[in-house]
């Protein structure tokens, strides 16, 4: 979901995928998103960047509507 802030819009994501057996690439992207153990939410600023990373491990994370 996004929400609009001081400093922007943002979006929360929550890890609902396992890293094991993943590709180096796909860990590293999670990582980045600050996620790296299963059901971790975080909240992170709205930007292209970060959408391309949430695009490129879609099936392990999900957008959370609150």
């Amino acid at each position: 979901m996004t929400k609009d802030t001081k400093s922007g819009k943002t979006v929360t994501v929550k890890q609902t995928g396992s890293p094991i057996r993943r590709k180096p690439d796909q860990r590293q992207t999670l990582v980045g998103l600050g996620l790296n153990k299963m059901n971790r939410t975080r909240t992170l600023e709205d930007t292209p960047s970060v959408r391309g990373m949430i695009n490129k491990v879609s099936h392990l994370v999900r957008v959370i509507e609150d």
